[in-house]
């Protein structure tokens, strides 16, 4: 459950599961045992811990509908929505009523939690401040135990309570009243309790009010399995006693009728309020002892009402948009899933989409899809489906994406406060021709796209077909030559400077690290529509070339120069770093230098220098304004300042 309509959809299905057992327990109450009773109560517990809509079925009704019936009517979305989501919803502050009421249901369910804690934790506490029972009382609990064939409990008295019961799952005790005698009739009730593991099942039946402590249906269900559990432990002492004991019992239980009631959670108390004990008498008053046969019938009848609960029926005839799509409801549903699912943020906007790329997803296509596509969308992916065929999106790419490479962000920058615009980068799985691709050289598809925000919310638009493009770059990550940037040109007498520079901006969530017996570091596919710009890494290639005559480039052996961003107009020169021999480097703040021995004959253009550096993502200088240079020919530096070399755009 992960939003308000989620928990509907999960309360209402467990709601049905409890009608179906309510009305067969109405139905059949004097041909169940209190065994079956209290045991068909699983079969709840079992729909309350699968996911709603588990295997594509319903209980009783289609829920889906009826729950988008509401949403659409509340908060005007128009398609399906299921409880097992297939994204993560955004982790960002609630930002509508609904989201709101979301946070109000969880602090509630936090709330009884929190409150059922610190009661059985006080509890606790006071039977720690008890005293061991006296010796009459702890023999009487052992030789009860003894008598039935039972296991004894470690029992201890306590000040303040008026009847016995057994507290504790892991190292459970019985609780006696202080300075008073316990009938062996109740010892033998707590002893049957603590036989049976039924505080346990009490813990459980807690866990599902606060799930559901909003829901009156389920709270007054968690009172009738209380009553039922209660009732069977009745039905166990009954068959250990005899005659006169019976009655002996009954009086016992018509005693504690008008008694206060507060039993706290991780405990088991024979005394349950005034109105369950009169039903409890009632049911004594009834008392048989029921033939073998109907245990086999009670199971029998238990499986027959299994089925609708556990596997139910398909929900179809749902709608999305315009389009009726009857018997599809599992893609549908996670198709308006992902469409219902807002991304918060840019970043998380273009994840959404460089995913659905590497997985071919419709469902995460439509996070982050525009209003105006989702319909083509939606139908693009169920025909597919109905025509037998694995309801993949057609992303466009030339062939489908290396996965394990994950997507990256090439030369993003925030054209206007709520657009911005990047190279978005794939590996492709093998070339896009088909033919085997020369040796250590990677395929790619680079697109265009721009993230933007409407209505609220962030969607990707592409603003060109994918282009394939090969490379011998061994790692993305650090930029790749064949890639466009952004390029800075100067001029110094008969050498012309160019630098061109990239940046790769990374999201929060690419990467994910596990393993026991060592790290080990994958890409993580799962989206998050709410993610950030992490980190920027930029990256710079400079280049210089010779436009003179030929004899005077043949008479240059070397050539170097040292670059650093100039980020803002009015800065100062910087001590550029000169280069020394046959090397290059970088630093942290960006500056860059290379130095290379020439050949005569050199051609006209020569790769001096790449390095890079990394950094905060910051959209407010996503690129330099200029570049500070320094050139250096035959170790001689060929100008007193540096050279300014100017942004042209991007290449």
């Amino acid at each position: 459950m992960r939003d308000l309509w989620g928990f509907l959809l999960q309360t209402l299905t467990v709601s049905g599961a409890a009608v179906l057992v309510l009305v067969v327990k109405t139905l059949l109450c004097r041909q169940l045992s209190p065994r079956w009773q209290a045991g068909i109560w699983c079969l709840v517990g079992i729909v309350a811990l699968l996911p709603a809509g588990w295997g594509g079925r319903y209980v009783l009704v289609n829920w889906p509908a009826a729950v988008e019936t509401l949403k659409a009517a509340l908060a005007g979305d128009y398609s399906p929505l299921r409880v097992t989501m297939p994204v993560p919803l955004p982790g960002a502050a609630p930002q509508t009523v609904w989201q709101w009421l979301f946070w109000v249901y969880a602090v509630g369910a936090g709330g009884w939690l929190m409150w059922y804690l610190i009661a059985y934790v006080r509890l606790r506490a006071a039977l720690h401040r008890g005293k061991p029972a006296a010796a009459d009382v702890t023999a009487a609990v052992e030789q009860t135990a003894a008598r039935y064939g039972l296991a004894a409990c470690p029992a201890v008295e306590v000040e303040g309570i008026s009847s016995a019961f057994i507290c504790g799952v892991v190292r459970p005790v019985l609780a006696v009243p202080a300075g008073r005698m316990t009938d062996e009739k109740v010892i033998l009730h707590e002893l049957l309790h603590y036989r049976y593991h039924d505080v346990a099942w009490g813990m459980g039946i807690c866990l599902l009010r606060c799930l559901h402590w909003c829901n009156p249906l389920m709270q007054y269900c968690a009172n009738r399995m209380g009553n039922d559990l209660e009732a069977l432990c009745d039905q166990r002492v009954l068959e250990r006693l005899e005659g006169e004991e019976r009655r002996d019992y009954g009086r016992i239980l018509l005693s504690m009728a008008d008694k206060a009631y507060a039993r706290a959670p991780g405990t088991s108390s024979m005394a349950n309020g005034g109105a369950n004990i009169r039903r409890r008498i009632q049911a004594i008053a009834r008392f048989k002892r029921y033939p073998a046969g109907m245990a086999l019938v009670s199971v029998c009848m238990s499986v027959v009402l299994a089925a609708p609960l556990v596997v139910g029926s398909r929900a179809h005839g749902v709608y999305l948009g315009e389009h009726s799509l009857p018997g599809t409801l599992d893609m549908e549903a996670a198709l308006a899933t992902g469409r219902t699912t807002w991304c918060t943020t840019a970043a998380g906007a273009l994840d959404s989409y460089g995913k659905a790329l590497l997985t071919q997803s419709g469902v995460l296509r439509a996070m982050c899809a525009p209003q105006a596509q989702q319909a083509d969308l939606a139908e693009g992916v169920l025909r597919r489906e109905r025509a037998g065929i694995q309801p993949e999106w057609e992303t466009g790419l030339p062939c489908p994406a290396d996965q394990t490479q994950g997507y990256f962000l090439y030369n993003l920058r925030q054209l206007k406060p709520e657009v911005y615009e990047g190279l978005m980068v794939v590996v492709l799985s093998y070339p896009p021709d088909g033919q085997p691709g020369e040796e250590n050289c990677l395929d790619l598809a680079v697109q265009t796209v721009q993230a933007q925000k409407e209505d609220g919310r962030w969607v990707v638009v592409p603003q060109e077909d994918f282009q394939a493009v090969r490379t011998q770059e061994p790692a993305l990550l650090w930029g790749c030559s064949e890639l466009p940037g952004i390029d800075y040109a100067g001029k110094v007498g008969d050498l012309e400077i160019r630098v061109c520079y990239q940046t790769i901006t990374e999201v929060d969530n690419a990467l994910t690290q596990s393993g026991w017996l060592g790290s080990t570091t994958s890409f993580d596919v799962t989206p998050k529509p709410g993610a950030v710009f992490e980190e920027v890494r930029d990256m710079q290639w400079g280049t210089c070339t010779f436009a003179g005559a030929e004899e005077q480039k043949n008479s240059i052996t070397r050539l170097g120069f040292s670059v650093a961003p100039m980020w803002e107009r009015d800065e100062e020169p910087p001590a550029l770093r000169r280069p020394a021999g046959q090397s290059s480097g970088s630093s942290s703040d960006g500056t860059n230098w290379g130095s290379v021995s020439l050949e005569p004959g050199w051609g006209p253009t020569v790769r001096i220098f790449a390095g890079g550096s990394g950094g905060t993502y910051n959209p407010a200088c996503p690129a330099p304004e200029a570049f500070w240079a320094d050139l250096y020919c035959n170790g001689e530096r060929l100008t007193d300042t540096p050279a300014v070399l100017e942004q042209e755009g991007l290449s």
